[in-house]
């Protein structure tokens, strides 16, 4: 069965990619698809701007979206990125310069003080059946400087709590594990399972 994962992000599809796939689906990007409705992200949530994706997609396609919404929470800047977390430092902004905006303002806070948690809401929309929605969390830390080469976004300053290590330098195993998608998505696996076996 197709599923669409309503994300322009190459990182987040290819996380979603390697959970999805085991279960059966093909699983399409918004970059394979010809010809799709503008998605805005306008919500005040994560809940409401993964709501914003996936709902547009299923009354086009008539098809299963799986619509993800994530991004960092920082305490000392009072939940800031937030919902603009891909777009911190400007709407094309990259992750270096998203990254380069998150140091400067937190420029002098003590380590003790950095504390931030990754978020992710994930909807599932399915046409005639409505939506199931989960939500994952992992707390951590911003770190003054990056460290590893893996992921994406803010991983590279995100020393991930009780782990020692920032989210860019755990193997993709790992991450999917600890990571807050990989937490959402544990939450909808029951669901997914059956639509993947067609008896939803």
């Amino acid at each position: 069965m197709r599923l669409i994962v309503a994300t322009a992000n190459a990182g987040k599809l290819r996380e979603l990619r390697q959970m999805l796939e085991p279960l059966g689906f093909e699983v399409l990007g918004l970059a394979d698809l010809a010809d799709r409705p503008e998605l805005r992200e306008e919500g005040d949530s994560f809940l409401d701007n993964a709501r914003s994706k996936a709902w547009p997609l299923v009354q086009s396609l008539g098809e299963p979206v799986l619509a993800d919404d994530s991004g960092l929470v920082v305490d000392a800047l009072g939940g800031a990125p937030g919902v603009r977390s891909a777009r911190y430092a400007g709407p094309r902004a990259t992750d270096a310069d998203n990254n380069r905006k998150l140091l400067m303002e937190l420029e002098g806070v003590p380590a003790k003080r950095r504390t931030a948690a990754f978020v992710c809401a994930l909807v599932l929309a399915v046409p005639g059946l409505g939506e199931v929605a989960a939500e994952g969390r992992v707390e951590g830390r911003i770190l003054e400087r990056p460290r590893g080469g893996g992921g994406f976004g803010y991983d590279p300053l995100f020393l991930v709590e009780g782990l020692g290590r920032t989210a860019a330098e755990l193997d993709p195993k790992t991450k999917n594990r600890v990571s807050h998608r990989g937490r959402a998505f544990r939450l909808l696996l029951p669901v997914l399972r059956d639509l993947g076996r067609g008896v939803l």
